[in-house]
């Protein structure tokens, strides 16, 4: 059975605990919401090249989980005439491609499949509290060897550390993506957890903190290993879940990949 963009899109909502959501960043980018759907692609975020990948895989709907246009509300009236800008709308206009995000209501499934997604790509799930996932209890472990760890099973080059790295470590609190200076600070004040490892800070808030709690001589450490990085498996992660609700639908994943390069 064909489907609409927007009968795609219902579909989802409808699987979803409290929605629909008065407000929220889930709604179409670009499109038209009453064309047939040749086929999906999933992805973090809507780059040119996760475009054309979809592209060439005759797709014409694209679900991100991040922005398309820069900003968290896709607000484009500061990028006319942007030649970026108008080169990405030009292309998706030229393929008849919709794009929709799936973000606020992801995040209101539980589990938080970014979290599930995550502790399958680090074999990490045995150690997650059943009723607190976002927590992990391990056997004792210095931090240099959780991290290296991470960066083994993420296949990262680099993370950002603030602590002692041959600090022995159990309890372990992880937060995807950028959920702000509040959250994580209340989460390492928490005394189940000695390690937070997160996507993304502000460089004024999380980081200093931890360093006024190792001046103070608390047992705290930060592991900052990039916000595509923390979420990009969550979304590989709800591929089977949008499967199960759209039979015959060809959902394909696209990896974005991590955009920075260190010298």
């Amino acid at each position: 059975m064909e489907r609409t963009v927007q009968e795609v899109i219902e579909a989802i909502v409808a699987a979803v605990p409290g929605a629909p959501f008065p407000e929220t960043v889930d709604t179409m980018k670009v499109g038209d919401p009453h064309q047939k759907v040749t086929g999906i692609v999933v992805t973090f975020l809507a780059t040119y090249h996760v475009i054309e990948q979809a592209i060439q895989h005759g797709a014409n709907l694209i679900i991100t989980h991040e922005p398309t246009f820069y900003n968290h509300a896709d607000e484009i009236r500061w990028l006319g005439g942007d030649h970026v800008y108008e080169a990405k709308r030009r292309l998706l206009e030229e393929h008849q491609m919709a794009i929709w995000r799936f973000h606020d209501y992801l995040h209101a499934l539980q589990p938080d499949p970014t979290v599930t997604g995550l502790l399958k790509a680090l074999d990490w799930t045995e150690y997650a509290l059943p009723e607190h996932p976002y927590l992990c209890h391990f056997p004792p472990r210095s931090l240099r060897d959780l991290v290296i760890e991470l960066k083994t099973r993420l296949g990262l080059t680099t993370v950002r550390i603030v602590g002692d790295v041959e600090m022995a470590c159990t309890k372990v609190g992880i937060l995807v993506g950028a959920c702000g200076g509040e959250m994580h600070i209340r989460a390492l004040g928490h005394p189940d957890v000695e390690v937070l490892l997160c996507g993304e800070i502000h460089e004024w808030e999380t980081s200093e903190y931890v360093r006024d709690a190792l001046r103070l001589g608390h047992r705290k450490a930060l592991v900052v290993f990039g916000h595509a990085a923390s979420e990009e498996a969550g979304m590989q992660e709800i591929v089977p879940w949008l499967q199960a609700r759209l039979p015959r639908v060809v959902i394909t994943f696209v990896p974005t990949g991590h955009p920075f390069l260190w010298l």
